[in-house]
């Protein structure tokens, strides 16, 4: 008969062994797991005090209407390849959920390559995700600097101007203060800023990694600009390097979804690969709705049918928006809209833009009009730059 296995906190024991096994298990180091272990909650799965799996959570607010909700950011989870096959990763999953739901979480992202996997456990992708590539020479050609000051450097306000611009957007995260600085050491980014010295309106940070040939590969990590005149700028600063840098790569989930490098181009000559996109479950209906933000002008009610965590029955709810706040409340009765919890998550996002495409990812409706008023209660649109 097999041990028993046990989930527990790692302390510096069993932290060292996670630390070694997420190596083996990924096949190279994960740094995050040293550099994050001040500010992460760590459990691990043990059989006989030896650790067989793990993963690491934050809890860190998403920016939803522009309000912070909290949510159980996941990473670096991993199980030893000889144990895999047998559902620890989901037990494991859950152990650490279940900590961070105590803490205070109403939602959980995460970045995986394992889609199928967790949309089986609940998560779902709110908006598709791009990398993007384009010749510097080209870039060079469709933008030209203007004359805005750029400095180099991160500075408070710079750092404030993220936070400003990150709640026009549905996702983002709320960074903490440690955040900047845990990111700059993690990629080795280079950061400049645009506009006044004490008033920024751009915030640019890329990562230089030497050519194996000649010259270097230059990525863009960080595109935060208030308006498109300082978005235009960054872009021109971009190309300036054309002389070192080929190509421009801006990794996955980077610009955000406006056309501030398509819509300008001279030529379109560029690549667009898709990637594994982020991942949002809502992990408690009443605290999300509740703490999220809502748009000031809408008064509504609509009665919904949500899938039970199970997915096997269906709960009857009434939503309701109005001046700014939102409640969610359970119902005898059913309502005019069905949604499971995966498309709820969407929702909750701001990923469905149309009724048209609520309909075409399976969402149910007795009244279109009814459907329509749901979806402009989101107003922002979905977007997460932040990786983890």
């Amino acid at each position: 008969m097999p041990d028993a296995i046990e989930i527990v906190e790692a302390d510096d024991e069993l932290w060292q062994q996670y630390d070694a096994l997420a190596t083996r298990s990924y096949g190279h180091p994960v740094r995050d797991i040293t550099r994050l272990r001040p500010h992460a909650d760590i459990r691990v799965a043990l059989r006989d005090g030896r650790v067989i799996a793990g993963g690491l959570g934050i809890l860190a607010p998403q920016l939803f209407g522009g309000a912070p909700v909290p949510s159980a950011l996941l990473s670096a989870g991993c199980v030893a390849p000889e144990e895999r096959g047998a559902h620890l990763a989901v037990d494991t999953l859950a152990e650490r959920l279940r900590h961070l739901r105590d803490q205070g979480a109403v939602l959980s992202t995460l970045w995986t390559a394992s889609n199928g996997h967790v949309r089986r456990l609940g998560w779902e992708a709110p908006v598709p995700v791009f990398a993007w590539s384009i010749a510097t020479d080209d870039l060079k050609r469709s933008f030209t600097r203007k004359g805005m000051p750029v400095e180099h450097g991160r500075t408070i306000e710079a750092d404030e101007l993220q936070r400003r611009l990150a709640r026009q957007w549905n996702g983002p995260v709320l960074r903490p203060d440690w955040w900047p600085a845990w990111i700059d050491d993690k990629q080795q980014l280079t950061t400049y800023r645009f506009g006044p010295e004490r008033s920024p309106t751009g915030l640019l940070s890329f990562a230089m990694k030497r050519h194996e040939r000649h010259g270097m590969q230059l990525t863009v990590h960080d595109f935060w600009a208030a308006d498109e005149e300082t978005a235009g700028e960054m872009m021109a600063f971009l190309a300036g390097h054309h002389t070192r840098a080929p190509v421009i790569h801006f990794r996955r989930s980077t610009l955000p979804p406006y056309p501030a490098l398509l819509h300008r181009l001279h030529r379109y000559r560029l690549t667009a690969e898709a990637w594994h996109p982020g991942m949002l479950r809502i992990l408690d209906l009443q605290g999300a709705v509740r703490l999220r933000g809502w748009p000031d002008d809408i008064d509504i009610a609509v009665p919904v049918d949500i899938a039970s965590e199970n997915g096997e029955t269906w709960d009857h709810y009434l939503l309701e928006v109005k001046g700014g706040a939102g409640q969610i409340t359970e119902t005898p009765t059913g309502g005019e809209v069905r949604l499971t919890r995966r498309q709820l998550a969407v929702w909750y996002a701001g990923g469905y833009r149309t009724a048209a495409a609520a309909r075409l990812a399976g969402v149910t409706t007795r009244s279109d009009k009814v459907l329509n008023a749901l979806i402009r209660t989101t107003d922002h649109e979905p977007w997460l730059p932040d990786h983890f």
